[in-house]
């Protein structure tokens, strides 16, 4: 029985010296890794459909950090499910750090939903918050609806009856338009579609009566074919300065839904690293800032470990917002 510590203790001498050995094989594979990626294209998984506004916006951001890292980073859409399809596929991939894509910030909301088995704030790997969006309501250049509170007005006279188009069932597009009726009190009629850029068409067609999305609307405001009541951001657009906020307007309503870039959950920490740096440095250049102004999405930079953080605090708002727009029972009437 003396001898067992003596024994215990050389036994642990040796475990310790095993790990550290372990560690220093471990350290320079690491490096290696890290120096060798990316070996092959990239693949971005764009949880939208082509030419919206989220589309663009990631597309500029590739090119620019494709040119960092010295490999082509090839954008693939796959739309649906207000952006939870490409979100699925994003986390079911290899986590080699040769599949990566944009993350919605409505993923704090799906997961909670049901509409989405992971848990957003664990179970993928953050990259960077890149920049936010400008939302907003606009109608046909011909619409009867010359101000939001013509809107107001024929909605209160008719529950229900004035149809709007947004991006996608429990999306930012749809939870930010039933956040304004909720503050207004009064009652819309839903359509859904897979992407801003086919609600976008359909409201251009005269097929809907109003637009909810983010800017894709702008260049056709600026031509004159749509007329937009209001923004959702807690300041006026920049490039639309006459046209007042929705809280302004008096609905205590603001709606931003950042973007972000991620990979799956089990990424090399080198390989992160070095996907964190690429995308900061492209987030920072001009060449995307140019593009960033011109769709009207302010730069909101924050690095993984912070974008991170930012998920689970969202995650925690939309706790709240699900429960007092009653969000569960308006999907299972959909």
């Amino acid at each position: 029985m003396t001898e067992a510590f003596p024994i215990d203790a050389k036994r642990r001498r040796l475990l310790i010296g095993a790990a550290a050995g372990a560690a220093g094989v471990l350290l320079p594979a690491t490096r290696a890794l890290a120096d060798q990626y990316p070996e092959r294209p990239i693949t971005f998984i764009c949880p939208w459909p082509v030419g919206g506004t989220a589309d663009q916006s990631m597309r500029a951001l590739c090119q620019v950090a494709g040119g960092i890292l010295k490999q082509s980073i090839v954008v693939e859409n796959r739309a649906g499910a207000s952006g939870m399809i490409g979100t699925k596929a994003l986390a079911r991939a290899n986590p080699d750090g040769y599949t990566i894509g944009q993350i919605p910030i409505s993923v704090t909301r799906f997961s909670q939903l049901g509409m989405l088995q992971l848990d957003p704030r664990t179970e993928l790997t953050y990259l960077a918050r890149t920049s936010g969006q400008t939302f907003g309501i606009a109608v046909p250049a011909n619409s009867r609806y010359k101000t939001l509170q013509d809107v107001v007005a024929a909605a209160k006279a008719s529950p229900g009856k004035i149809t709007y188009a947004h991006a996608g069932i429990g999306g930012a597009t749809h939870v930010g338009m039933e956040q304004f009726a909720l503050a207004a009190g009064i009652q819309f009629n839903a359509i859904a579609y897979k992407g801003g850029a086919a609600a976008l068409q359909d409201v251009l067609a005269g097929q809907v009566e109003l637009l909810a999305d983010s800017s894709s609307w702008a260049p056709h405001v600026e031509a004159g074919k749509l007329r937009l009541l209001a923004t959702w951001g807690e300041q006026r657009a920049t490039r639309f300065k006459d046209t007042p906020t929705l809280k302004e307007l008096g609905y205590n309503v603001v709606v931003e839904a950042p973007n972000g870039i991620g990979a799956p959950k089990g990424l090399p920490p080198a390989v992160e690293k070095k996907l964190r740096d690429a995308f900061r440095a492209a987030v920072a250049s001009n060449e995307f800032k140019q593009v960033a102004a011109r769709l009207d999405a302010p730069v909101m930079y924050l690095d993984g470990p912070d974008y991170k953080k930012y998920v689970a605090s969202v995650y925690e708002q939309e706790t709240q917002l699900i429960q007092r727009l009653k969000l569960k029972e308006l999907l299972q009437q959909s």
